[in-house]
């Protein structure tokens, strides 16, 4: 336990802290405040612009030690976040939910950990909204009440999914719609069907030409459908595979990753209505990889 100080002047509690305990870290101080450490005149305060007044006793009580902030995996960043909504930066590598093979490496987990941390309660939730492959990073949306995750699902078809993709090879025009009907029966691969048939989804894809040169052609690709794999497969059947992707065909993976990336999600906020748009870059491993040639 720290001596207990006495206030000479009126002034705001945090900077009281630091210039009263100059030996302890700031993030220690905090953690004090964060964690009802921090007494005035016997009562827990822990706001950190309490105005303190001339006579006022501070006092530093620690009950306990606090939990270990969980950090976020490399590559992962939050940004955006309200009461009702979390959106991240997903790094590539990294599963949204668990498998049989992997419970506990995944984005789910991950932010699951982060908003309970700073809500300071193990009862805080997350709700997945929809999913990224885990050889895609980028965008990914998390519903922080059930609620929000239900209105979202339901408008999904109206919101833009737009992603990048670096292929190899050169598609038959600068823009187009690929169409093909996915069979997503099998739980690694899924592969593609001309006409429709039992067990099949259609999916649609519309694509951009970017930039091209080199035997490689980087795409914007705008979703209308989300079905799992849907831009793999359909790159690769008509023989333009994403770069890395040697589970559909890929010849090159100069730096192991499938070069897919999701650049931006546009949205209705699910509480409030407004049009909320989030972006990625390329990151900078692909950005490397680009043909010069426009």
């Amino acid at each position: 336990m720290q001596p207990t100080k006495t206030v000479l002047e009126s002034q705001p509690l945090l900077p009281f802290l630091f210039a009263t305990w100059p030996e302890v870290k700031r993030t220690k101080v905090k953690q004090w405040l964060k964690y009802d450490g921090v007494h005035v005149n016997d009562a827990v305060v822990t706001q950190h612009d309490y105005e303190l007044k001339a006579g006022d006793l501070v006092s530093i009580q620690p009950t306990k030690a606090p939990p270990p902030t969980p950090e976020l995996p490399p590559g992962m960043r939050v940004l955006y976040e309200d009461a009702d909504i979390i959106v991240i930066n997903k790094p590539v590598n990294l599963l949204t939910i668990a498998t049989e093979t992997e419970q506990d490496r995944t984005a789910y987990n991950a932010i699951m950990l982060y908003v309970r941390d700073r809500a300071r309660t193990g009862m805080a939730r997350i709700w997945v909204v929809h999913r990224l492959d885990r050889e895609t990073s980028g965008v990914l949306l998390f519903a922080k009440t059930e609620e929000a995750k239900e209105t979202l699902q339901a408008n999904w078809q109206d919101f833009e999914k737009r992603y990048l993709a670096l292929v190899e090879g050169k598609l038959p025009a600068n823009a187009g719609t690929l169409r093909a009907h996915i069979d997503e029966s099998q739980p690694h691969r899924v592969f593609t069907h001309v006409s429709a048939g039992p067990g099949t989804r259609e999916a649609v894809t519309n694509y951009r030409v970017l930039r091209q040169g080199m035997g490689r052609t980087l795409l914007e690709l705008t979703l209308e459908t989300g079905r799992r794999h849907q831009i793999r497969v359909q790159l690769a059947e008509i023989g333009c595979p994403i770069v890395g992707d040697k589970k559909y065909g890929a010849q090159s993976n100069p730096v192991r990753r499938v070069a897919l990336h999701s650049t931006l999600l546009k949205i209705r906020h699910p509480r409030t209505g407004a049009t909320m748009t989030f972006e990625s870059p390329l990151p900078d491993v692909l950005v490397k990889l680009l043909p010069s040639a426009v």
